[in-house]
């Protein structure tokens, strides 16, 4: 299923948080709002993905590099000389509203004459991935299966582990990460919808936000705190699915776990995964718990020669079977059912 994107870009960054805010608040509509205050970077993403509408300022749209297959382009007019173009050109010092209007005049599914109707939407599902043994292939388990699911549906991944090495594996280094998203989150609730889909990365067609880097300031956000920020994800983001990849070393870990419609919970057959795992099912049952323990599918895997060392081929080989059979056999059969 793919999204359909509209960008917006200006190189003067009030006026572009002004613009997408207007936008995310008053103009319902089917597209994904992606912001951009620098054409370096808008270009990257262009090439990348599949832009559906463009509003961009004029003299940003002077250093960008045209994309010959966006359908709809729009220049934000900064001069009283219109610019040579062949794009339609819109006065860029008016209201937001007039703007958009402008816009609607060809592409309908922007309707701004019903701005006060917000478009309702699922709320999106979580998957829990936790299992309190180590090395059970949690994390494996968990990217496969979100690669997997977005072939089809859109879906967010999140690990909230202390020391993921995301970075290393990925050979990529994060200009942000969760703890940007808590900060958002704290201290400029009205932007982070804004500064949303730039924290976003993609790992073979499956969206995640990189894990934190300070355990420290990880093991400082509550459990309330996760709760909330999962629910203000929802709400500015059209995913369907949600994957917590969970661990011990957080706050919150069982207020997440029955926020979840289903959980996995990896274990083994040797004696110390067995004991771990009675006594998880214990505490579940002491706290009167039995909810998380009613909705938790348990998984055993063989012995796996080999695993992709590369964090985008999660969907090959042979352990992509036991999960793809997982899906088809315990997600899709249940929803239909």
């Amino acid at each position: 299923m793919k999204q359909k994107i509209f960008v917006v870009c200006d190189l003067e960054e009030n006026y572009a948080f002004h613009m997408a805010e207007y936008i995310i608040d008053k103009v319902p509509s089917p597209y994904t709002l992606h912001l951009f205050t620098k054409t370096d970077e808008l270009n990257i993403f262009l090439d990348k993905h599949q832009v559906s509408i463009l509003l961009i300022a004029q003299s940003a749209m002077d250093k960008l590099k045209i994309n010959s297959e966006i359908p709809n382009i729009f220049i934000l007019q900064e001069t009283e000389d219109e610019p040579e173009t062949n794009y339609r050109c819109i006065n860029k010092y008016q209201s937001p509203e007039e703007i958009i209007r402008e816009i609607s005049e060809q592409i309908t599914e922007l309707d701004i004459w019903n701005n006060d109707k917000k478009l309702s939407k699922p709320k999106s599902r979580m998957i829990g991935i936790y299992s309190p043994v180590r090395r059970c292939l949690q994390t494996s388990f968990a990217l496969t299966m979100g690669q997997l699911l977005s072939k089809e549906h859109k879906v967010l991944y999140l690990n909230f582990e202390c020391y993921s090495g995301f970075s290393q594996m990925l050979h990529r280094e994060f200009q942000a990460d969760m703890m940007d998203m808590i900060y958002y989150f704290r201290c400029a609730k009205e932007k982070l919808a804004m500064r949303f889909p730039s924290i976003v990365q993609n790992i073979n067609g499956l969206d995640f936000i990189p894990p934190g880097q300070s355990s420290i300031d990880m093991q400082e956000i509550t459990g309330e705190n996760w709760s909330e920020l999962l629910d203000t994800i929802d709400s500015i983001s059209d995913y369907e699915y949600l994957i917590l990849d969970l661990t011990d070393g957080m706050n919150g870990l069982f207020e997440l776990l029955s926020r979840c419609y289903k959980i996995y919970t990896i274990t083994k057959d040797d004696g110390f995964a067995m004991a771990k795992m009675n006594q998880y099912e214990q505490i579940l049952h002491l706290n009167e718990m039995n909810e998380i323990f009613e909705k938790t599918v348990k998984c055993r895997f063989p012995f796996f020669k080999k695993l992709p060392d590369d964090l985008n081929l999660m969907t090959h080989g042979e352990f992509a079977g036991y999960v793809k059979a997982i899906i088809q056999e315990d997600l899709y059969e249940k929803q239909t059912g």
